[in-house]
């Protein structure tokens, strides 16, 4: 009898195919993600308002095109095509991402050759509002998305460039019938969401609006040279500069991110026009009249110093090229003009930190940055401190100091300053001490992040420290206003798009406030409106006619 051990008897195993099926889900799964990045980069909409599913899910007239020329091309030469292609479309994807940011938050297209400075500032922006840890992450992580976008999508081009080479014969029908639909669907202007195209050529359209700007850009600087030249007060003798103002305290304030916006839109307008309206019936009660109209800043979400500069050099300054020349030139700005007059000028700049070398160029005798504000609180977020403790110590160090002379001076309020969080709240002039006593508030108050989680709450905080603002300053007034007070306030820009929903109007308030009847009588050639709120038809200036305008009133 023969025995048979199981071993002799079992068939036998079946192959087990396990692994081999899951790397080729595997595959079909990452050719998909490659795919799907691609399109992404190809059809990445050009406003922020198209950032909507649909808009992706489009016919680009790019991938059409990329994907004849790999079919045309073998071997090394459809790798090399793959890989160029690819790192090309993730720099085109990084300027559409930074485009998208620049028109969100300052409501203009971005610029490549002037545009780049304002990195350093963005960096600053970040640490001011989530701090310094906040925006260290913020910075690496940007840092490894400008080498990770390119490389990922010129793997991603590769891998695709393969299966067009694995299946040349089928890929080249399907392109041929894609094609033809593109060219259909462009003739008839079809969309899937209106008014984004479903014949998509938005990196194509990127490319070339970027190498039209560039020259565009260069030219600019030329074209600016040539407008700083001509100075109608470059050499006006001192004692031909200012007379009408001989013996005044002139103070311009500068109300961050306070636009027409804020004193016309129906979200904003009751409650800045209550404090336009108290403050008026404040300043009357202390014997002060006021004028007010309208400015067109350079500007809009962002850039404040832009605006300052156009406003004090009487040249349209709009970019960070324009102004590094303005700032290296002999230009006579408004401060640089009371200084000539024998005027001591000094600046309240809470929101500055590092060493600010522009002082020269401005004439600026005495600059107040967050350090010699001496403020021991802690910090409001961006602004490091509130407006009335900025403008208490500005008492102290300038305004207020006995026998000193005629005195001219800036002070930028930033409590209005995005992300407009927390909002102080007004307390006695006397009890505000080194700053501490605002402790409290700043640990009660909702983060930057969980504030901008809703839309809503954004703009009511907004309104909120613009209020705060306005009423800080009218309240230093007339605690601490005299008969030589002129003070000039305006705001620096319109907010972000989140406050003015995308608004193109850059206009901004501005007012003269004063007892000196004369000085009013002075303005009232320029027509503005009595009281602080400027009508909606009042004058509308652009901000780079206000120097000379002032220089030939009061010379």
């Amino acid at each position: 009898m023969t025995v048979t051990t199981p071993s002799e008897t079992a068939p036998p195993p079946a192959s087990d195919d396990r692994p081999r099926r899951a790397r080729r889900i595997g595959s079909v799964l990452l050719t998909a993600l490659a795919a799907v990045l691609v399109l992404v980069a190809l059809t990445a909409p050009a406003e922020v308002v198209q950032l909507e599913p649909l808009a992706f899910l489009r016919l680009p007239v790019e991938g059409l095109a990329g994907a004849e020329l790999l079919l045309l091309l073998r071997g090394r030469a459809r790798r090399v095509a793959a890989l160029a292609g690819g790192a090309l479309l993730g720099v085109l994807l990084l300027l559409r991402v930074t485009d998208l940011g620049f028109r969100s938050v300052l409501v203009r297209p971005f610029d490549p050759v002037l545009d780049g400075a304002l990195l350093g500032n963005a960096v600053d922006f970040l640490n001011g509002s989530f701090g310094r840890a906040g925006g260290i992450a913020a910075m690496i992580g940007a840092g490894l998305l400008v080498v990770a976008v390119p490389v990922l999508l010129a793997l991603a081009v590769r891998r695709l460039a393969g299966l067009l080479g694995e299946h040349r014969r089928t890929s080249a029908r399907v392109v041929a019938v894609l094609t033809a639909a593109w060219v259909v669907c462009a003739v008839l202007g079809a969309q899937l969401l209106p008014p984004v195209p479903f014949a998509a050529r938005s990196a194509a359209s990127l490319a070339w609006a970027t190498a039209e700007q560039v020259p565009v850009s260069i030219a600019d600087e030329r074209e600016f040279a040539r407008q700083a030249s001509v100075d109608a007060f470059r050499d006006t003798p001192p004692d031909q500069l200012l007379g009408a103002l001989k013996g005044k305290d002139v103070v311009v304030a500068y109300v961050e991110s306070y636009g027409r916006s804020a004193v016309e839109d129906p979200q904003y307008a009751a409650g800045v026009g209550a404090t336009l309206e108290r403050g008026d019936r404040d300043l009357a009660a202390a014997g002060f009249g006021s004028r007010s109209g309208w400015l067109t800043s350079p500007i809009a979400g962002g850039g404040s110093w832009l605006a300052h500069a156009t406003f004090l050099s009487g040249l349209w300054i709009d970019n960070q090229q324009r102004y590094r020349s303005l700032t290296s030139s002999d230009r006579l700005t408004l401060t640089k003009a009371f200084q000539r007059g024998d005027w001591r000028t000094a600046d309240v700049m809470p929101g500055t930190s590092a060493a600010w070398p522009e002082g020269a160029f401005y004439g600026v005798d005495r600059h107040y940055d967050v350090h010699a504000l001496g403020y021991r609180g802690l910090n409001y977020s961006w602004s490091p401190m509130p407006d009335q403790f900025a403008l208490s110590r500005f008492q102290e160090l300038e305004y207020g100091v006995p026998g000193r002379g005629p005195l001219m001076s800036e002070v930028t309020l930033t409590s209005s300053h995005v992300p407009w969080t927390p909002v102080p709240t007004m307390r006695d002039w006397n009890s505000l001490g080194d700053g501490s006593v605002y402790d409290e508030e700043v640990r009660a108050a909702a983060p930057p992040d969980v504030v901008w989680s809703d839309p809503a709450r954004v703009r009511d905080s907004y309104r909120r420290t613009i209020q705060y603002s306005l009423e800080a300053l009218t309240s230093w007034v007339t605690h601490y206003g005299d008969d030589d007070l002129v003070l000039i306030v305006l705001g620096d820009h319109q907010p972000a798009p989140i406050i003015t929903g995308g608004s193109p109007n850059h206009d901004v308030p501005i007012s003269v406030v004063t007892r000196d009847r004369t000085v009013l009588d002075k303005v009232a050639a320029w027509q503005w409106q009595p009281g602080l709120t400027p009508a909606t038809d009042a004058p509308v200036w652009r901000m780079d006619a206000f120097r000379d305008r002032f220089l030939d009133t009061f010379r």
